[in-house]
C-alpha cells in the first residue's frame, strides 16, 4: 500500500502586518496582536500566583482572562534571558503564521521595557506531562484510544512543522509538558523557545545543545549535529511514555540502571514488550499497542538516516504502510553518565545525516 504525500507548500503571509511594538527594530509581525503590560496584569490579577498554570526553563505561565471573556495562556519570559527585543520579536514572527489543529496557537505577545511576554491560547487539560506522569489525583482517564490519538495528533503536527513549512521548523523540545491537551484531549504542541528554521539547502546544522535529557537524539547529544530527525527521536521516546505512563528521565529500569528506551528494547528482544503498558489504560488492543511501540523503535534508530519521516510515521500508526521489521535495529542511547548504553550509541554510524528514506520503507511506501 502507498505512504500519502505530504507537499511542501509555503504559508499565505498577509499583505497588512500588524505594527510591532518596538517600530525602530523593522519587524513586521503577521496575525499577532500586540498588547500592553497593564492588559496582560489585569488578565492575570497581576500575575496572581493562584493563576499559575505551569513553569519552565523560559518562564513561568498563567492562566489569564482578556476583556472580551477570551482565555489565554500568559507566558513570561525570564527576567535574565539575553534575548535581545530584535531577536525575540524574529522568533514570534518566526511562529506568527503556523497554524495546524495540533499546534498551540500564539496570540499576541508584548514587548514594553524589559517585558518579553507571550500570548498563548488556553487550552483546558493542561499538559500531557501532567495528565499522565503526574500524581494521577487531576481525575483524568487516559485509555488507549485517548493515548493513541495523543500520538497521532503529535505526529501530524511535526509532519506540519517539518514537510508543509516552508522554511521547516524542527521543534528541539518535544517531550511530555510540551504537549498540551484540549477539552476534547486533542494534543497541541507548544513551547516553540527552542525553535530552529530549517532551509530546504541543507541537511543539517550545529548548534548549541538545547532540550530535555531522556528525549534527545544521540548525534544531536553527543555532537551537536541538528537535523528535522532529532524531532523524530524525541517523538519515539514521548510514544514509550505515553504507553508506559512513566518519564523517561527515570533511571532504573527492570532493576538495572537503565533508560525507558533501553528497558524497552530489551522486553522487545525477550518477547514481553507488553509488560510495558501502564495498568491504568486499562483493556486495549494488543496488536496495534505492539505495533505503536515498534514504530517508537523505528523513530529511535541510532542513526537518524534510518528514521521515517513525520508523515511517513503518521502512516506507519494508521496501519497505511508496513512495518519492515526486519530492518528493525537496536535505538541510540544517550545517558548524562554511565557505562550502561554507551555501547549502543554507536550501534549505527550517526555521521550520515541525509533525508533519505530509511530502510523501512520503499519509495513508494511499501515493504522492501
Amino acid at each position: 500500500m502507498s505512504c500519502g504525500c505530504f507537499g511542501a507548500s509555503t504559508i499565505k503571509r498577509k499583505s497588512s502586518p500588524a505594527r510591532n511594538p518596538n517600530e525602530d527594530d523593522g519587524i513586521a509581525i503577521d496575525n499577532v496582536r500586540n498588547f500592553s503590560d497593564k492588559e496582560l496584569r489585569l488578565a492575570t490579577d497581576n500575575y496572581d500566583p493562584r493563576n499559575k498554570i505551569g513553569r519552565g526553563g523560559f518562564g513561568t505561565v498563567y492562566q489569564g482572562t482578556l476583556r472580551d471573556g477570551r482565555k489565554v495562556a500568559v507566558k513570561t519570559l525570564s527576567a535574565g534571558s539575553r534575548q535581545g527585543v530584535r531577536e525575540f520579536l524574529a522568533e514570534i514572527k518566526t511562529i506568527s503564521n503556523v497554524k495546524h489543529p495540533n499546534l498551540v496557537e500564539l496570540i499576541g505577545c508584548c514587548v514594553q521595557g524589559p517585558s518579553r511576554i507571550l500570548v498563548y491560547e488556553y487550552v483546558e487539560n493542561n499538559s500531557l506531562d501532567r495528565a499522565l506522569l503526574g500524581t494521577r489525583n487531576t481525575g483524568i482517564k487516559l485509555d488507549w484510544r485517548r493515548r493513541s490519538a495523543i500520538c497521532m495528533g503529535t505526529a501530524r503536527g511535526l509532519a506540519f512543522l517539518h514537510e508543509e513549512l516552508v522554511p521547516h521548523i524542527v521543534h528541539r523540545d518535544i517531550k511530555a509538558s510540551n504537549i498540551l491537551l484540549d477539552k476534547d484531549f486533542n494534543p497541541k504542541i507548544g513551547d516553540f523557545g527552542l525553535a530552529k528554521l530549517f532551509p530546504d539547502d541543507i541537511t543539517h546544522i550545529s548548534t548549541r545543545i538545547a532540550g530535555t535529557t531522556g528525549y534527545l537524539a544521540p548525534e544531536y547529544a553527543l555532537g551537536g549535529q541538528l537535523t528535522l530527525k532529532a524531532d523524530v527521536y524525541s517523538f519515539g521516546v514521548l510514544v514509550l511514555e505515553i504507553i508506559s505512563g512513566k518519564s523517561s528521565s527515570r533511571e532504573t529500569w527492570g532493576g538495572t540502571e537503565k533508560v525507558l528506551l533501553e528497558w524497552a528494547w530489551q522486553l522487545h528482544e525477550e518477547g514481553r514488550l507488553l509488560e510495558l503498558v501502564d495498568p491504568e489504560i486499562g483493556e486495549f488492543p494488543e496488536e496495534e499497542v505492539i505495533r505503536y511501540m515498534k514504530v517508537a523503535f523505528f523513530c529511535s534508530q541510532a542513526a537518524a538516516n534510518r528514521r521515517p519521516l513525520m508523515s511517513q510515521v503518521v502512516d506507519m500508526l494508521s496501519r497505511k504502510i508496513r512495518l519492515n521489521e526486519k530492518e528493525l535495529t537496536a535505538p541510540g542511547f544517550y545517558q548524562n553518565s554511565g557505562e550502561s548504553s554507551k555501547k549502543n550509541l554507536f550501534s549505527e554510524s550517526t555521521s550520515n545525516q541525509t533525508h533519505s528514506l530509511p530502510p523501512t520503507i520503499t519509495q513508494e511506501g511499501n515493504v522492501k
